[in-house]
C-alpha cells in the first residue's frame, strides 16, 4: 500500500482461458470481459450500471486524490498523465504515493472541466458524479463519450446517477473500483492483491472493535446554520462502523447530506469525527462546536472526543483504510 515504487504494468494475457479467468473473478464487481478481447482490444466494464467498452488508457487524468491514488495503488504511473487538484484537496506531498504524483503532471488547481481534459489529450477520465462529473459544468460521461474521450466514474459516487444507478456499501464500492480499474488497464492480478489487502487490513481491525454497544458518533463536514453530515453511502459510514462506532445519521439512505442541529442534539453523540479540508482548519471546527449553543453540551464536546479525519481519507479511496486504522486505534483508546 505505502510502496512509493510503482512497478511496471503487467504484460496483458492475450490466451481466451485468462480472459474468462477474469470474467470469473470480476463478474462479482460488474466487470466483464468481452468474448472477442483479442481481436477487439476492448473490455466491457461497468461504469456505475452501464456497461461500457473500454480500449486501454495511455493519457489519463484523475480528478482528485481518491481517484489517483487508485491508480497509483495499482502501479499505473505510467499511464497517468495528469491530475487536477481543487484547493479543498490536502497537499498531494501527503499522500503515501507522494513520489508517483511528481511524475505526472498537475494540469489544474480548479475544478475538473471540460477544457482541462481535451487539452490534455486525455483519453480517460477518472471521477466521481455529482463532485468531478456534472451538468452544470458541462462535463459528464455522456458529454466525454462524444467527444471520444472515455470515463470512469466511482462506483461510491453511482447512489444517484441518472439512468444507470449503482448501490454498493463504500467499502464494497471501493473494492470494485479497483477491481474494474484493474481491468481496464489489464492488470487484474495486481488488483486482486491489493483489494485482499485491504480486505485483511479491515478485517484485523474489526477483529479488535470495542465490544459492547457502538459509541455514537457524528461527522461533522461544515455548515454553521444548519450541518453538513455523512450519510450511509459514503465511505465514513464505513470507517465508522468498522471501528465499532455508529454514524447517528447510518439511517440516512444518501451520500452527503444536510440535517439539522436538533436531530444532532437528539442523537447525543459521544464522538465528533471532523472532516478536515479547505480553508476552514480542524480546529476551527472544534471552536465552533465548542461555542455553539447548539452543541456545546453534547457529550462528546463535553469530554473532547474530536477525532481529525483528513480529506482523502474521507472520499472514496484507497486511503479509507488508513482512516479506518487511525480511528479505531483513536476509538480504542477512549476505553483505556
Amino acid at each position: 500500500m505505502r510502496t512509493t515504487r510503482s512497478p511496471r504494468p503487467v504484460r496483458r494475457r492475450t490466451a481466451l482461458a485468462s480472459a474468462v479467468a477474469a470474467a470469473l473473478l470480476l463478474g462479482g464487481c460488474g466487470a466483464e470481459v468481452e468474448s472477442d478481447t483479442r481481436t477487439s482490444g476492448k473490455v466491457t466494464v461497468k461504469r456505475c450500471g452501464e456497461p461500457v467498452a473500454y480500449t486501454t488508457p495511455k493519457r489519463a487524468v484523475a480528478y482528485e486524490g481518491g481517484s489517483a491514488d487508485k491508480l497509483f495503488s495499482l502501479g499505473l504511473t505510467e499511464q497517468v498523465h495528469g491530475y487536477v487538484m481543487p484547493p479543498a484537496n490536502p497537499p498531494v506531498s501527503e499522500s503515501p504515493w507522494a513520489s508517483e504524483y511528481a511524475k505526472v503532471k498537475m494540469l489544474s488547481d480548479d475544478l475538473l472541466n471540460k477544457e482541462v481534459v481535451v487539452e490534455a489529450k486525455a483519453d480517460f477520465v477518472v471521477a466521481g458524479w455529482n463532485s468531478g462529473f456534472k451538468d452544470e459544468r458541462g462535463i459528464t460521461p455522456e458529454i466525454l463519450d462524444k467527444l471520444g474521450i472515455q470515463s470512469f466514474m466511482h462506483t461510491e459516487s453511482c447512489f444517484n446517477y441518472p439512468g444507470y444507478p449503482e448501490k454498493v456499501t463504500p467499502f464494497e464500492a471501493l473494492y470494485t473500483d479497483l477491481r474494474r480499474l484493474g481491468t481496464i488497464f489489464r492488470v487484474e492480478d495486481r488488483a486482486d492483491k491489493v483489494v485482499d489487502g485491504l480486505r485483511k487490513r479491515v478485517e484485523a481491525v474489526r477483529s479488535q472493535a470495542p465490544k459492547g454497544d457502538p459509541a455514537p458518533v457524528f461527522l461533522y463536514d461544515s455548515g454553521t446554520d444548519q450541518p453538513f453530515t455523512a450519510g450511509s453511502q459514503v465511505p465514513p459510514n464505513d470507517i465508522i462502523a468498522a471501528a465499532g462506532g455508529r454514524n447517528v445519521f447510518d439511517g440516512l439512505d444518501q451520500r452527503w447530506t444536510q440535517v439539522n442541529w436538533e436531530a444532532v442534539a437528539e442523537a447525543e453523540p459521544e464522538v465528533i469525527m471532523i472532516l478536515d479540508y479547505g480553508d476552514l482548519p480542524a480546529q476551527k471546527k472544534i471552536d465552533f462546536l465548542r461555542k455553539s449553543p447548539h452543541t456545546k453540551e453534547l457529550p462528546a464536546v463535553k469530554k473532547n472526543n474530536f477525532f481529525v479525519l483528513d480529506y482523502n481519507e474521507g472520499i472514496s479511496g484507497p486511503r479509507n483504510i488508513d482512516g479506518l486504522e487511525k480511528f479505531a486505534k483513536y476509538l480504542r483508546s477512549l476505553g483505556d
